[in-house]
């Protein structure tokens, strides 16, 4: 199939079949228009598929790229790929276990093109393989995305003097519990222009570490998640709303437990072109929503206080001065607020989308 329509095939995905290495030699050979290509738990490639599909050089226009529980890839099969793939723009790895960090620095070397760049569950990558990506990436890297990755924990490294890799704008950390403070100490001094920044579920983390992380920043932040990092405090926020209020569009704090009003009234000050703040699960109370309410924000458009049991009926008139810009209001398990103080706020804020 591949090699009689190799002047016409474009997108490739191989997912749970018995092909063994032939099929993807055959796929480096005659892929010649291929720019989609996803391999997903292929029990029977081994890794000299994959090195001979990178090295059959027929993949010069492939752009996008997507390998998951693919036992057979190696650090050999990906700096092969790396080498024969040199137009792929988009790669994500999934659940590559015996991927270490040689072979992901010698594909970052090897391949020009990358601008985003996806691990997930890739465990035998350490923060030097992290360090490596970062040192030796190309100049075209956009965005890292690092999921459930359990080998990357905090190491005191002394970095050498080299210059930083301005770009990369994006940079996601998802559930990966060994990255603490040190580990964004060094992310940080590495990736300064950063606009899109998410830390997820990172109890490691402290305000000591994301601070380091803000400080090193040379740009300014549009969009920030630290969903789950539980040991946030409200001066990790203050410190953030400080350097970067100014530009901030979208704020998740879910979950973070330790950040409170303080918090609330400094973004009510600082943060004019917000549009997305989402508290739930937060320390706020009702004097928090009234600082929002009364806050310099002017195109709100979505505020989450999911799980908020201190927000209680007192909030409802804060609520509804809001009501000329929220298109979206999350109060569920809001466990203070009366069903009739919801029936007012549905009444009174009809345009507004409430979960309740």
């Amino acid at each position: 199939m591949v090699s009689a329509a190799s002047f016409v095939l474009t997108k490739v995905t191989l997912e749970s079949l018995a092909v063994s290495d032939y099929s993807l030699a055959v796929i480096g050979q005659y892929g010649f228009v291929v720019t989609d290509l996803v391999l997903n738990s292929l029990a029977n490639v081994t890794e000299k598929g994959f090195w001979v599909m990178g090295n059959g050089r027929a993949l010069q226009k492939l752009t996008s790229l997507t390998i998951g529980s693919c036992p057979g890839v190696t650090d050999v099969g990906l700096e092969a790929i790396g080498k024969g793939c040199p137009n792929v723009k988009n790669f994500e790895l999934h659940r590559c276990a015996f991927l270490s960090d040689n072979g992901l620095v010698s594909f970052t070397k090897a391949a020009p093109s990358i601008e985003s760049l996806q691990l997930e569950e890739c465990h035998r990558v350490t923060q030097l393989g992290l360090v490596g990506v970062l040192f030796h990436c190309s100049a075209k890297l956009k965005a890292l995305t690092l999921v459930r990755c359990y080998g990357i924990k905090d190491m005191n490294l002394v970095l050498p003097a080299v210059s930083p890799c301005e770009s990369v704008s994006s940079l996601s950390i998802l559930n990966c519990p060994g990255v603490g403070n040190s580990t964004l100490a060094v992310v940080g001094k590495l990736c300064p222009l950063l606009h899109k920044l998410e830390l997820v579920g990172l109890e490691g983390v402290t305000d000591t570490g994301f601070i380091s992380l803000l400080e090193s920043s040379k740009a300014s932040l549009f969009n920030v998640n630290l969903s789950g990092c539980i040991n946030l405090t409200d001066a990790g926020v203050l410190s953030m709303v400080k350097l970067h209020g100014s530009t901030l569009d979208v704020l998740n704090l879910n979950c973070c437990k330790k950040v409170g009003d303080a918090s609330l009234t400094a973004i009510a000050r600082n943060c004019p072109l917000l549009s997305d703040l989402d508290v739930s699960r937060c320390a706020i109370t009702d004097a928090g929503i009234t600082a929002i309410a009364h806050g310099v924000q002017l195109g709100l458009e979505v505020l989450c206080l999911a799980g908020c049991n201190s927000v209680t009926n007192k909030s409802l008139k804060a609520l509804k001065k809001m009501g000329d810009s929220l298109q979206g209001l999350n109060i569920q398990n809001c466990k203070s607020l009366s069903s009739r103080t919801v029936d007012k706020l549905v009444d009174h804020l009809w345009m507004c989308d409430i979960l309740f």
